[in-house]
């Protein structure tokens, strides 16, 4: 389970129970920015103790499971190594989720994304953006995709399988 799996399934169980975001903060012991940035899969580390604090409040438990075998496709994965392919430093998964989640690209993946954004499949993108929105509200991640691709000058290809989507 990624971190953005988690965060979707705690705003899921906290809206359930109609608490904001603030009563759950509050009675795990956390912030209110720090619960928000976990929900939106974008804090980069949350110790054990304070995920259990949150899940406690919430009546959820987290448990471990042996991986499926049979494996669908895994569009994060390629996506990263198509985006990697013409560069010494790989552009892992963390930063592509964290990149499509935030609409914000590091300067030193700009490159890769452009590449991405340029040269995937159109099946590729689409099945990322799929992916990676399963943790997000609906549309998110396809319009900061569509930022990401005018900010990095990649934007009429991106705009065209949005439109035909």
């Amino acid at each position: 389970m990624r971190l953005q799996e988690l965060g979707y399934e705690i705003r899921r169980a906290r809206t359930a129970r109609g608490l904001t975001q603030a009563q759950l903060a509050v009675a795990a012991g956390l912030s209110r920015t720090t619960l928000n940035q976990l929900e939106n899969g974008l804090f980069p580390d949350l110790g054990v103790k304070k995920v259990q604090a949150i899940l406690d409040r919430l009546g959820l438990d987290l448990s471990v499971e042996q991986a499926q075998k049979a494996r669908r496709q895994d569009f994060l994965q390629m996506a990263c190594t198509t985006a990697s392919v013409s560069f010494k430093e790989t552009l892992t998964p963390d930063e592509l989720v964290h990149a499509l989640l935030s609409g914000k690209v590091p300067r030193s993946r700009r490159p890769h994304l452009r590449m991405l954004l340029e040269e995937a499949p159109r099946s590729l993108l689409e099945g990322l953006v799929q992916e990676v929105g399963k943790w997000a509200k609906p549309g998110k991640v396809a319009g900061n995709v569509e930022r990401i691709a005018a900010k990095l000058g990649a934007s009429r290809r991106v705009q065209d399988w949005l439109k035909a989507a």
